[in-house]
């Protein structure tokens, strides 16, 4: 028996997300700052002694033929990355889809890399993000950003550089120690109890884009000004006035589309804020998901948020990226 067991880490996004999108960086460039988090899409792939196409994820597939696959991903993956038997795929989360980390994109290079390694065939991070965000952009014409694909490939906290052509810079911010302890100790995350699709905002988000909307051209500038800021003030070191821009971010943010958030969260946030965070904002597209927050005190928002039966996810920044294994 061959089992190969890969993975790809989710994403928080630190400044500057929206501007991935190719209706924007194409004709304004892009620029974003994430960290890739200790929670993974796990991918497990079983290459041998398979009669069928065996796909779990939160439904089960059983086919004779790729064609016949009815999760988009991993029937496009398979047409394109897979020429050999058949084989069973099965993927699980650390956390659920539609909470605006970057899951999507995750699990998408967590199969590509687990093909790679079960077709005995290195790619680099480039490669693997690239390949992914074709299955996701230019096959299936999902409204989504090269954020999350490139995080997941990558790894550690970046700067990203979306350039008008398609191509991507990758700039790994070095942090002083003590400025990634601070993050560590003073970044928190929230489950704001909703899940959604991110599809309807960043849709709107993509077609006003596409053409020429004044007012989301004018948000979309500022909030990529918003990532250069990010990352200068966390190379600097400088974690409270980071903290302040996040509050800034956030505000821009709810500008941006109908949908980004709702009373649940505007009402987690003001809570948050009372308990002494100096800044914070939804991670993802918006809705739902996940509120970050930088707080002075911790224990305090810990408690204000207990007591508001927001969950808090423990986390680490993950300076791996996509990695894969094989046990026989």
């Amino acid at each position: 028996m061959s089992v190969i067991f890969s993975r790809a880490p989710l994403r928080i996004s630190l400044g500057g997300g929206g501007t991935d999108l190719p209706s924007y960086y194409s004709d304004h460039g892009g620029f974003l700052v994430a960290g890739a988090i200790d929670k993974y899409i796990y991918m497990l792939i079983h290459t041998v002694f398979q009669r069928r196409y065996k796909m779990k994820y939160s439904e089960t597939e059983d086919v004779d033929d790729i064609a016949s696959i009815r999760h988009p991903i991993l029937r496009e993956a398979l047409q394109r990355y897979w020429r050999g038997n058949p084989l069973e795929v099965a993927s699980v989360a650390d956390v659920p889809a539609g909470t605006g980390m970057g899951s999507s994109g995750a699990f998408t290079v967590a199969l590509l890399k687990g093909l790679a390694h079960a077709r005995r065939t290195s790619i680099t991070q480039g490669a693997l993000a690239e390949d992914a965000c074709e299955i996701e952009i230019d096959l299936l014409n999902e409204p989504c950003g090269k954020q999350d694909p490139y995080v997941a490939a990558h790894g550690g906290i970046c700067a990203y550089t979306f350039d008008p052509d398609g191509s991507v810079t990758v700039e790994p911010l070095e942090l002083a120690p003590e400025t990634l302890r601070g993050l560590r100790e003073g970044m928190l995350l929230f489950y704001t109890g909703e899940a959604r699709s991110a599809s309807a905002v960043l849709s709107d988000q993509d077609e006003r884009t596409k053409t020429g909307d004044a007012e989301m051209l004018e948000n979309l500038h500022r909030t990529k000004e918003i990532g250069r800021q990010s990352r200068d003030l966390l190379v600097e070191g400088d974690l409270f006035a980071y903290a302040e821009l996040m509050h800034e971010h956030w505000l821009n943010k709810r500008r941006r589309s109908p949908g980004m958030a709702n009373s649940r969260i505007d009402d987690l946030y003001t809570l948050a804020r009372r308990s002494g965070v100096v800044g914070g904002k939804l991670v993802g597209a918006g809705g739902g998901g996940f509120l970050l927050l930088y707080a002075r005190n911790p224990a305090d928002t810990r408690q204000a948020m207990a007591a508001a039966g927001a969950t808090e996810l423990p986390f680490d920044f993950e300076f791996v990226g996509a990695s894969s294994t094989e046990y026989t």
